[in-house]
């Protein structure tokens, strides 16, 4: 185990923990920002740069502080490193131009964007975004590709954090999609048009942090903070059947992954759980899914609703069957 020290605050960690991951043993404003990295795809972080962090001292040993801002998702602890983050006028500075940078071709589609309200890049432009633009350039644009039934990509907003390339590539058997081009061509795309089709392709939309892969079995029905996220289960052959619900009133608008406080899926779920099991019948409902109040989507108090409906119904009424009633 090694000490390290994060805006001031100690935490002591195991050997080759990097940076991110150690400020997310703290959490709050100490974790810094992450658009690329996901902690369950190997091989992901280090292409964004929202994640910089200054290391004012490196070691117990060497407490020489290192030269230039690193990538905290990358860069590992060491035994009495000292990091600044949020306190840091240059991590803070450093952090608003990445931001720029990456808006420099992003669209602004919020108003018509299904991934508005979770969007990690909106956030992120809250936090470190001016308000008016400095690219006078034109925008790079480009045609929409149908890459299968159930996935819309919008090339126009990708980033190209490369998490869906990852997620199909480790936890699928066979991938048809990645980065064509190079340079300011490069884009995400099959390779001559195939359709991404299998059992787990769905998986991409809950990893991209912006609306560059959205479910078009979800597309335009409702805003995302006028739903109500539930818990739910199901036996499945294929994944762990752990999903939450996206609901409006009695109906199911959409399924995704469960994710954590970072924002990251905690089960890959499969197609079957996601785009064909869209009846309250198909599901044992745990209960309404706890978001950070920081979140627009909390903000409509959806787990007061439930608790009150909860207060005046029979359990077998909202849990479907009688031995999910009884626990």
């Amino acid at each position: 185990m090694v000490k390290v020290t994060i805006d001031g605050i100690e935490v002591e960690v195991e050997e080759n923990t990097t940076i991110l991951n150690a400020a997310r043993r703290i959490g709050g404003d100490v974790v810094p920002p992450a658009m690329c990295y996901y902690s369950k795809l190997k091989g992901s972080g280090g292409k964004c740069r929202t994640c910089l962090v200054k290391v004012s001292q490196g070691s117990a040993k060497d407490p020489r502080p290192m030269p230039k801002l690193v990538a905290s998702c990358s860069t590992m602890v060491q035994d009495g490193m000292v990091i600044l983050n949020s306190t840091s006028p240059e991590v803070v500075d450093a952090r608003k131009s990445v931001v720029e940078f990456l808006l420099i071709n992003h669209p602004l589609d919020c108003p018509v964007c299904d991934q508005a309200g979770e969007c990690d890049l909106q956030n992120l432009t809250y936090a470190h975004g001016l308000s008016k633009s400095r690219y006078e350039e034109e925008r790079r644009t480009f045609e929409k590709i149908d890459i299968g039934e159930h996935i819309q990509l919008h090339m126009t907003r990708c980033i190209l954090c490369y998490r869906c390339v990852y997620t199909a590539d480790q936890i699928t058997d066979k991938r048809v999609h990645g980065v064509l081009n190079r340079g300011d061509a490069s884009e995400i795309g099959t390779y001559i048009k195939n359709v991404i089709e299998n059992d787990f392709s769905g998986n991409v939309i809950d990893v991209c942090p912006v609306g560059a892969l959205t479910d078009k079995t979800f597309r335009f029905k409702q805003r995302v903070w006028f739903s109500k996220p539930m818990d739910a289960h199901r036996n499945c052959s294929k994944c762990s059947g752990k999903v939450a619900l996206w609901m409006k009133g009695n109906d199911i608008l959409r399924v995704t992954g469960r994710k954590n406080s970072f924002g990251e899926v905690e089960e890959f779920i499969c197609n079957e759980c996601r785009f064909e099991k869209k009846k309250t019948e198909d599901w044992t409902i745990e209960g309404p899914r706890h978001i950070s109040n920081h979140s627009v989507i909390s903000q409509n108090h959806y787990e007061n609703t439930f608790k009150a409906k909860l207060a005046s119904r029979q359990p077998k009424e909202i849990y479907g069957n009688k031995d999910s009633a009884e626990k």
